[in-house]
Order: C-alpha cells, then sequence, then structure tokens
C-alpha cells in the first residue's frame, strides 16, 4: 500500500519509523502517534510498530503549512 496519490511500486517507497517522523517534523513522538490515530498522517502496522511513507510526511506538512500575511 502506498501513499494516498502515489503510484509508485511499494519497493521504491521509503517508510520512516515514528522517531524518524518526529525529528523530521520536530514534534515528540507522541504526536506522531495521534496523527496516525487520527487518519491525519497514513501508516502501515509492522508487528507492534508502525511505518510512514515518507511522502506522507512530506504531504501533511505542505498540506499543513499556513502562510503569514505581511501587512
Amino acid at each position: 500500500m502506498a501513499a494516498a496519490g502515489d503510484n509508485r511500486p511499494l519497493n521504491e517507497v521509503r517508510f520512516l519509523t515514528v522517531a524518524e517522523v518526529a525529528s523530521v517534523m520536530r514534534v515528540s513522538k507522541m504526536t506522531v502517534y495521534r496523527l496516525v490515530h487520527s487518519g491525519h498522517l497514513p501508516a502501515i502496522r509492522v508487528g507492534r510498530s508502525f511505518r510512514v511513507p515518507e511522502q506522507a510526511v512530506h504531504d501533511y506538512l505542505r498540506e499543513s503549512y499556513v502562510g503569514v500575511e505581511t501587512a
């Protein structure tokens, strides 16, 4: 299963651990778990841990970006 809108084969998708996602996003691991459980960040379960497609992290950050308007 690739990230939504991603047509690449699974062997070309790079998956990140929760710790790696937290590092990229500069948030806590608990925040990443909340995003995964709420459905805001797609992930797959491998055993007892989650893996998040790298592109999904970039897409989430791009969609969540809030521009600041200057007067």
